[in-house]
């Protein structure tokens, strides 16, 4: 027997001075076990053989599916996935209106109800709909058949891209299933679109009609409907806002858009140090005055925008600290499993250990996440740049202007995304340039970004997302270049002449890629790194001689970035990825533990909101570069940065410790870090009369921060003339 839930939404809605009962959409949700096959043809199989959870990918089915590790390597035949479940629909039901909802699919869907083609779908991202009307029994068992196509079969017209680093295009159901009644008017979509300056919130709707269209003479078109919008706390449930109604002409058997304004006074604002959620209740009533259908949707009341080359929230500069989780990337993991769908496991990716991290954003980066995702996101404070799987071309205008539409209508309530990403590292002059101001119009309350288009590219350019590698390892004549000019890692005021344009540039800069210093979780270099660590190390080095470089490379570049003051944030690349593909993640053993490493240690320093780091050249890991004559004076400067908007004042303690952790000398130092700026400050040490190798250490103990430890900033130094340099490798606190 199939382990399928059963539930029904009901509440009420206050109305005035007194409490009218409001029926809601009643649900029945279809998560659970199902059974699974493929066939070769597109006939149903003649019996199951397999379980599968929904939601999951076909990797998940029990027994695996025959061509397991073909699909790991591309080199599979597509098969078509059958998925089946019944389910009991109480008799209550009979006489209102039935939608079955599949939340994401991919890579094709079709439906059959109790043997009824419900229809097809080329949707992989956005919801998949179906009225089920005639097909849908009440008072007894139903049969829900749902076969998924494989991507080599996809449309040319269907709104889903290739990635280049991508090999397993897993299908399958991969977010959740429900079948809902309501009356004849449903709710299809909410975008709910607050303005805390105005003080309201602008609720859009769209409203489908079940009821017939006009056939003859005399027949209706339209019927009247009145929306009702009330607003409370979440999790107060104490009344905010509302109601407020309006009266909409719905046309039959169609979808009316209408929109209405809630006034909201003195609204507490969403933001990463508050998110504070509300709750949107909407009713449709006929005209008899019957409830029709009822939702809520929770929204945060802030306001997202850019003034200048920097980003604004509630109307303040707001500084972006971060990184990248390539999900789609993460389901070829042989580890992946059922762990997307694992609400605690995806609870302390996206909110404990950010939140260990001065972490506040994330690039949900080529491919967006199930629904549940954006829910924690709400809830944790994070601020999302949501992007579409669209690295290569992919899709006609018409379907992509279609798909893109229904995802802002469907992800569009979560104050959590803050940016629309439409492409990652291309271009595509319809979507710069018609489609994202059409979808302007529709959202006005966030950003959007067009991958690789800048100002040169399309009129309306808000932000930019530059990508600063700075050393590409997959280059084959990565060692000869580098011989002939080093890069200065380290050095926090190198910016070469190809990085100009993200100084020179009048759009926001946010970078949300950069390192090229991949590690798999087991030590080895990632597939795009090999020559990397061949190069800074030894093709023999082990691997936590990797880590060591790992950290130090991407904390320093971290730094280099953060020192650049007109970046409107930096995202560090890469969070969460696939393990074994051509680059990796900052995590160690095995994923389900997300257990982190040095890197993710390391990070919790170079993105502290206020810091100070060393403005000096690392000489450990650097070729060419001469050491330092032992007893003489070093001068350099510290840099201090603030993300905050008052001015940080504290400590500094410099410290120079020798191969053996030994302290050689000390320096202390004051500092006052202007608001969202940085502050350099000369500093002097007199280096040892011993040569050998050294680590320079900056401890920043901020004003009020006692009880958490110092923010640090390192580098590795060479005195006197050896062989060979021994340096002592300093362990930060780990995370929790």
């Amino acid at each position: 027997m199939n382990k399928n839930w059963f539930f029904l939404f009901s509440g009420f809605l206050a109305i005035g001075a007194c409490s009218i009962e409001a029926s809601p959409r009643e649900v029945i949700g279809l998560n659970g076990t199902w059974e699974f096959e493929q066939t070769e043809k597109a006939f149903p199989p003649a019996k199951f053989s397999r379980r599968i959870p929904v939601p999951g990918l076909i990797f998940l089915a029990e027994p695996g599916i025959d061509q397991l590790e073909d699909y790991r390597n591309g080199s599979y035949r597509p098969r078509y996935n059958w998925y089946r479940t019944t389910f009991r629909v109480p008799e209550s039901l009979d006489g209102l209106h039935a939608v079955l909802t599949i939340l994401k699919s991919k890579y094709t869907t079709q439906v059959y109800l109790n043997g009824v083609d419900l229809g097809r779908s080329i949707a992989c991202y956005t919801p998949v709909e179906f009225p089920a009307d005639g097909a849908v029994g009440c008072g007894r068992e139903n049969e829900l058949l749902v076969c998924v196509g494989d991507r080599k079969w996809l449309p040319a017209a269907a709104a889903g891209s290739t990635d280049k680093e991508k090999v397993a295009y897993w299908p399958g159901i991969w977010d959740d299933v429900y079948l809902s009644f309501t009356g004849p008017f449903r709710i299809d979509r909410t975008l709910t679109l607050p303005s805390a300056a105005q003080g309201k919130l602008t609720v859009k709707l769209l409203v489908r009609s079940f009821l017939p269209s006009q056939v003859q003479y005399g027949d209706r078109m339209y019927d009247t409907c009145r929306v009702q919008v009330s607003v409370r706390e979440k999790k107060s449930s104490a009344p905010a806002a509302g109601p407020v109604e309006c009266t909409v002409a719905l046309k039959r058997d169609n979808l009316t858009e209408t929109a209405i304004e809630v006034p909201i006074r003195e609204a507490r604002l969403w933001s990463p140090e508050d998110p504070f959620l509300y709750t949107a209740s909407v009713v449709l009533r006929d005209k008899d005055e019957t409830v029709s259908d009822s939702t809520g949707v929770d929204f945060g009341m802030r306001d997202f925008g850019r003034t200048g080359k920097h980003f604004s929230l509630n109307g303040k500069q707001y500084m972006l600290r971060g990184t990248n989780i390539t999900l789609h990337r993460f389901f070829e993991d042989p580890e992946c499993r059922a762990l997307p769908w694992d609400r605690e496991w995806v609870a302390r990716l996206l909110r404990e250990i950010p939140g260990q991290l001065d972490w506040n954003a994330m690039r949900i980066c080529v491919g967006i996440a199930p629904s549940f995702w954006y829910d924690i996101a709400d809830e944790a404070g994070l601020l999302l740049q949501n992007e579409w799987l669209y690295w290569q071309s992919h899709g006609w205008d018409d379907q992509v202007r279609a798909e893109y539409r229904d995802w802002v209508w469907s992800d569009g309530s979560h104050p959590s995304i803050v940016i629309w990403d439409a492409i990652n590292e291309n271009w595509d002059p319809f979507i710069g340039n018609v489609l994202i101001p059409e979808l302007k119009a529709l959202d006005p309350t966030r950003i959007w970004d067009a991958g690789y288009m800048t100002s040169e590219h399309m009129t309306l350019d808000e932000m930019d997302e530059p990508h600063p590698y700075m050393v590409y390892g997959h280059r084959d004549d990565l060692k000869e270049t580098l011989d002939r000019a080093p890069y200065p890692l380290g050095d926090l005021h190198y910016w070469p002449e190809d990085r100009q344009q993200i100084l020179n540039s009048s759009a926001a800069q946010l970078a949300n890629e950069y390192g090229w210093i991949w590690l798999w979780r087991d030590g080895r270099p990632a597939k795009l790194t090999v020559n990397t660590f061949a190069y800074y190390l030894c093709e023999r080095a082990t691997p936590e001689q990797r880590r060591q470089l790992q950290a130090y490379w991407f904390q320093l570049q971290t730094e280099w970035l953060r020192t650049e003051r007109s970046l409107a944030g930096v995202l560090g690349f890469c969070y969460l990825t696939n393990n074994f593909g051509f680059t990796g993640d900052w995590f160690i053993g095995k994923i389900a533990g997300l257990e982190p490493g040095p890197t993710l240690s390391w990070s919790r320093h170079c993105f502290a909101r206020a810091a100070v780091f060393i403005d000096l050249q690392d000489m450990r890991y650097t070729k060419h570069l001469p050491p330092f004559r032992p007893g003489s004076q070093l001068a350099f400067d510290l840099v201090g940065v603030n993300d905050l908007a008052e001015t940080v004042e504290g400590r500094v303690v410099l410290r120079l410790l020798d191969s053996g952790g030994g302290e050689s000398a000390s320096e202390t130092y004051q500092i006052r870090i202007p608001a969202f700026y940085k502050q350099y400050l000369p500093a002097c040490l007199t280096l040892p009369g011993q040569a050998g190798g050294y680590l320079l250490l900056a401890e920043f103990f901020p004003e009020g921060g006692a009880g958490q430890g110092p923010v640090i900033s390192r580098r590795y130094l060479k005195v006197g003339d050896q062989e060979r340099y021994g340096f002592y490798d300093f362990e930060p606190e780990r995370l929790e």
